[in-house]
């Protein structure tokens, strides 16, 4: 599968979409999801054409991958969700519902957020 530039990540990269910022840098861009999953709900995307966690850590240089990282982790601060605790989620593929073909991570906060897998199935 290759990269398409016109999945809505990428467009709101360029600015041809808004979006809720929240943080910007160089690596990264992070923002409100328009239809939250949990009472904090942001995406952190990286700047560049990644599909996905595989495609972004085998071919986004060292610096790229450290900045998106520490760009999610100064999400996380600005946010002050440390200390109630936080869930960070990257989806790859169709079988884990990957919705938009650019490699982005979820960050969910301010509330009990659950179980991460489904009694019964593992």
């Amino acid at each position: 599968m290759s990269y398409d530039s016109s999945n809505i990540f990428a467009r709101i990269l360029r600015g041809e979409i808004p979006c809720n910022k929240i943080y910007e840098d160089e690596f990264a861009l992070a923002f409100h999801d328009i239809a939250p999953q949990a009472p904090v709900h942001v995406l952190v995307i990286p700047k560049g054409e990644y599909l996905s966690f595989d495609d972004f850590s085998s071919q986004a240089p060292a610096d790229a991958v450290a900045g998106f990282y520490r760009a999610a982790q100064k999400v996380v601060a600005q946010l002050g969700l440390q200390a109630g605790g936080y869930r960070i989620l990257a989806n790859t593929g169709a079988d884990a519902h990957q919705e938009v073909m650019h490699y982005h991570l979820h960050i969910f906060a301010g509330c009990d957020l659950g179980s991460m897998v489904r009694r019964g199935l593992v």
